[in-house]
């Protein structure tokens, strides 16, 4: 599979996840964009893996638009959009304030929606394109301790199931990667989360993360980047509006 000539755009492209599926297309020969906002980040997983940076605050409407017309004025119509920037952060309803909802929204489905939708201005001059969105293993099934991450997580499926439906008989596609604990910068931060919530030490406090994928390990971020490299493929042009989980065996 070659995905030379087509350009790809990651939000959240600098760390983690993201970086997995960047540097997973780049190797098929994409062109690609990662976005984030901090500059010294991006800037060195560009140089690092032949990427190309974008200061995107996907929170942020107007800088959404500016960011990805200036991206596709650099390198062309955007054809793997993958809206992957997003918060992870447990917290009992009742102790929830808008601020932190409204935090979790404007990233986590406000940033998808925003993404997708300037995305797809110039995904629509073309012939051919794919729509990945990362959601979570929470968009599927409530998550315990984290109401709002799960209702956010559920959004964006839906977004995509509607979209899916939207461009039926077209030649986009539109799917969500839905992964369990995946071991990343966010990890530690859940651990310190855990620790001071619960007393935990930190070994306990990372066996609870652990535990709770069912083949007992945290997932890397290389299998989830599989996953959308091979939403790419030619193969997988009849797999649409689905929620595809990678997440050890949840049902």
């Amino acid at each position: 599979m070659t995905l030379a000539g087509k350009h790809a755009l990651i939000t959240g492209g600098g760390t983690g996840i993201g970086l997995a599926i960047a540097v997973a297309l780049r190797g098929a020969g994409a062109t690609v964009t990662i976005t984030g906002r901090r500059a010294e980040v991006l800037e060195t997983a560009a140089k690092a893996h032949d990427l190309n940076p974008q200061v995107m605050d996907v929170q942020d409407e107007t800088s959404v638009v500016d960011g990805i017309a200036s991206a596709v004025t650099a390198h062309g119509p955007v054809q793997i959009c993958v809206p992957n920037a997003g918060l992870a952060e447990g917290r009992a309803l009742h102790k929830t304030d808008m601020a932190f909802w409204r935090n979790m929204m404007a990233t986590n489905i406000d940033g998808t929606f925003l993404t997708i939708r300037e995305s797809l201005k110039s995904m629509h001059q073309t012939d051919w394109g794919r729509v990945i969105a990362i959601s979570s293993i929470a968009g599927l099934r409530g998550l315990k301790g984290a109401p709002c991450y799960s209702a956010s997580k559920h959004a964006v499926i839906g977004l995509i199931r509607g979209l899916a439906a939207d461009y039926l008989g077209k030649p986009y596609t539109f799917n969500a990667i839905c992964p369990a604990y995946v071991d990343t910068e966010i990890v530690p931060q859940n651990i310190d989360r855990i620790m001071a919530r619960t007393g935990m030490s930190e070994d306990d406090a990372r066996a609870v993360m652990v535990g709770a994928n069912p083949h007992g390990r945290l997932i890397t971020p290389e299998e989830v980047a599989e996953a959308a490299l091979w939403l790419c493929s030619p193969q997988s042009g009849s797999v649409n509006g689905q929620a595809i989980q990678i997440a050890g065996g949840e049902f």
